[in-house]
This record gives structure tokens, sequence and C-alpha cells, in this order.
């Protein structure tokens, strides 16, 4: 017996608004959500439905009806295809104000948190070419554009450099050219390309594990210093010098050298020997006159500029006037407690990575700050009764801590303590929004702002000041 198809088509239907992780929203006749891929709010369009739940639908628009005005033509060739911008094709005003809509939403609907007046969101001045650091990965058979495909051709060359389509793990998008990360990063990978597959050095294939190249990471900084890290599957001598040599004549400019030989089922690179090819193991950013290492593994806001202006409100949100002990949880490569060590009487970070932490004390002891202390572990299990003891009650804190937010039992740790202000940078304003909710008996949101670093996707931070009611 055939299955019937549950999907449906609905005809003419105008989208309303962006929600989460970009999707434009519309609502059916019969009364459900329905998020949809490939729209912007103030089209009117038809959309077919690709899954059904309970209370909303998933759809792709396929036939437009009315184009909204606030869209606007993207400027990438891959865009619809690659989906590492899916908000190009709106202008970036509207970009802006549903970011800032979203934080608001999540912060009230979610949390349930009263609000004061909203400090607007703060814009990138660059839309493109902001970030500092792409990931790219190698495929001997490339995904295929629906063109080539219906010219029948026969495609030899399938290798690619590129970005994963999305929810494909073994599926890679050749990447002629990415508006994300400035020049010399575009020229850098599609010379990659181009010099191993003329030197017959493979490609991955990420189903039979097997070929060479496995990813490319290129790393920039507003110093101007530039990392390349090549992750090979295998050791091959000859042509792993014979690729890396080629990209230090071809591209001087190039501060760093890496690369890694990693044949594990997966292709990430903190358990694995990162191996200096030529020049330093690191590069350099630096902000307000303080220098951060950056090595292969270290994390970094990938927008240097709108890190900076993040950790300026996170600053003046502080307030500090040099005699307060401050605790910087989730502190990673401790950049936010340097930039506020010095009005600040002492800085204490706390982290989960190693490394992270290596990183942060020879970061302080290179800028000659010498009132910051920094920890490693687990923030549950170091975030403790004790630890408190021995270090000194907070006066403020200071977290900023990963997507999932802040674990339950650190939050009841933060109100054992009740300092008297509590700076709250998100990459998540859902998981901002519960956590604010478990403090909110004790604590008053006083003030937000929205930052966006990473315009043309939905992805924006939040920093909110929480005072002692």
């Amino acid at each position: 017996m055939a299955r019937r198809n549950k999907n449906k088509l609905f005809t003419e239907i105008e989208v309303v608004d962006a929600g989460a992780k970009g999707k434009a929203i519309g609502k059916s006749p019969d009364g459900r959500v329905i998020f949809i891929d490939n729209a912007v709010p103030g089209d009117i369009a038809d959309i077919q439905t690709t899954r059904k739940r309970k209370s909303y639908y998933q759809g792709t628009a396929v036939e437009f009806h009315k184009l909204s005005d606030k869209r606007t033509e993207p400027v990438c060739q891959h865009f619809g295809t690659c989906g590492g911008c899916k908000w190009q094709n709106m202008d970036y005003k509207f970009q802006l104000e549903y970011k800032e809509n979203e934080v608001i939403n999540n912060l009230q609907r979610l949390g349930k948190i009263e609000l004061p007046e909203v400090t607007p969101i703060l814009g990138s001045e660059e839309i493109y070419f902001y970030r500092n650091k792409m990931e790219f990965s190698f495929s001997d058979s490339r995904w295929l554009t629906m063109d080539e495909i219906q010219s029948g051709e026969n495609i030899e060359d399938r290798n690619a450099l590129g970005f994963h389509i999305p929810g494909m793990w073994d599926k890679i998008l050749d990447i002629k050219k990415c508006h994300l990360q400035a020049d010399p990063s575009n020229a850098i990978r599609n010379f990659t390309r181009e010099f191993a597959t003329s030197n017959d050095i493979s490609f991955f294939n990420t189903r039979n594990q097997e070929g060479l190249l496995r990813t490319l990471m290129i790393r920039t900084s507003s110093t101007g210093e530039i990392m390349v890290l090549i992750q090979f599957y295998s050791e091959d001598k000859a042509k792993r010098e014979l690729l890396l040599n080629a990209l230090s004549t071809e591209f001087p400019e190039i501060t760093s050298l890496q690369y890694v030989i990693n044949n594990k089922g997966n292709d990430t690179i903190y358990d694995q020997e990162v191996i200096c090819f030529k020049g330093r193991d690191h590069i350099f950013e630096e902000m307000e006159g303080l220098k951060f290492k950056i090595n292969a593994k270290s994390f970094y806001q990938t927008n240097s500029e709108q890190a900076y202006n993040l950790y300026k409100i996170t600053r003046e949100y502080a307030d500090l006037k040099g005699d307060e002990l401050v605790y910087d949880l989730y502190t990673g490569t401790g950049t936010i407690a340097q930039f506020v060590a010095k009005n600040a009487k002492k800085v204490i970070g706390v982290e989960a990575v190693p490394e992270a932490i290596k990183d942060a004390r020879e970061n302080a002891e290179r800028n000659n700050i010498e009132n910051t202390e920094f920890y490693v572990g687990d923030m549950r299990k170091v975030f403790t009764e004790s630890f408190i003891a021995k270090h000194g009650k907070p006066d403020v804190i200071i977290t900023d801590p990963p997507r999932d937010g802040m674990h339950k039992d650190v939050v009841a740790q933060i109100l054992g303590i009740m300092p008297e202000k509590i700076v709250y940078v998100s990459c998540n304003s859902a998981t901002q929004a519960r956590d604010l909710s478990l403090m909110d008996e004790h604590y008053k949101v006083t003030k937000t702002r929205a930052v966006d670093m990473f315009p043309q996707t939905h992805h924006v931070e939040n920093v909110v000041l929480l005072e002692k009611r």
C-alpha cells in the first residue's frame, strides 16, 4: 500500500516575522505557525510544507506572489546553497530589528523578566568580511549544483574546499568567494585547492575515511597577522611539504603556518598535536594596548571589532571604581578579565579548558597585569563555597557562558553569594532568559543591550546588568 504524503501546499501565505534560528514565520489556514527556510518578512508566497508537528509546520517557499520591501540582493554567488549567511537577502537594518526583537521577546516571554528601557542594538560597522577565523573542509566528491546536474555533462573535477551543505555531514559545497573573511583568505583557499588538485594531493572522502587533505583553518587578526593550519588525514611527508612550501612561497605574509596529522573519525583538533611548519605557533590580537596570544586551539571572539565593543559595554555595565573583587566566570583566555582589570582591585577568572587558562596566564604576564588570577576546572566543581572562602566574596560577577547558559548549580552559588552586581554576557538569549528568571526574585535587570557580532546571520549577543533588589 502506497504511503500517503502528508506534506501540504499552502497558497499565498504572508510572511509576518523572523524567528529562532533565522526561520521566517507565517500562519497556516488551520492556525499553525509555519517556519519557512527561504523567505523574508513581508513576502507573500506559496509554501510547500516539509514537516508537520502538533503546533507548527516547517516549509519552503516555492512561488512568490509579492516580494518584501525588506529584501536586498544577496552579494554572494553561493547564497541559498551555502547555509552560512541565511539573512543575506534581508536589508541589514531589518536584520538588526529582528535580532533585537528576538532578545526582548525571549527575556520577556521566556524569562518573564521586567525590562528597563532597552538600549538599541549595536550594529556592526562591517557587515561583510568581519570574521577573523574560518574553517573549510576538503572533499573528493563535492556537492553538484542544480545547473551542473541538469547540464548532463560529465564532471571530472569533483574536488571541493568549502562548507558543509546544511544537514549533510558528508557533502561539501566548493566555495569560490566567501564574503565573511577579508583577503587574503579567499586567495589562500583557492590557491590551496588548485595546487593540491594540480599536484595530485588527494582530498578527503568522509564516508570511506580516505584521502590526505581534511580541513583548512585561516585565522587573521586586527594587527595584520595570519595563521594557516592544514589538517591531513595521514602523513605523506613529500606531499605535505610540497603543499606547505608552496603556501609559504605564494603567501610570504603568513605569520604562522601549521599542520595536524589526524587519522581519527572526526576532524576536531583539540585532542591533536599541532605542529608549526614555519613562523610562530601563534598570532597576536590587540585591544586597547593589550596583546592576546592566539594559537590554533584558542577561543577568541570571531568579530574582533565587535568583540571590542562588547567588552566596552561589559566594562561600562560593571562600572568598577577600583576597589572591587571581580569574578569572571567562563573566562576563556581571560580577555574580559584583563580588559576590566585596570578598573578593579582584583579579577579572578574561572574556565574549564586548561589550554585557555594557560593562554590567560601568559597573556596577563605579557600585558604586565598583576591583579588577575586564573583557575581551571568544571564551573560547578570549582566555583564552590570553599573556593569563595579562599579567594573572597566578589563584589561583581561577570559571566559569559556557552550557548547552554549556566548550570543551575552555578546560578544557585551566585545567589548564595549575592554580589552587588552581575553582568551577564550571552550568545543565546533563550538560555540567558532562563537563568535570569532563576535570579529574578533577588535581582532586577537595570540595563540590557544586544550586540550584533554576526551580520547576515540570525545570531546575536546580549549584555544584561543585574542589580540587587
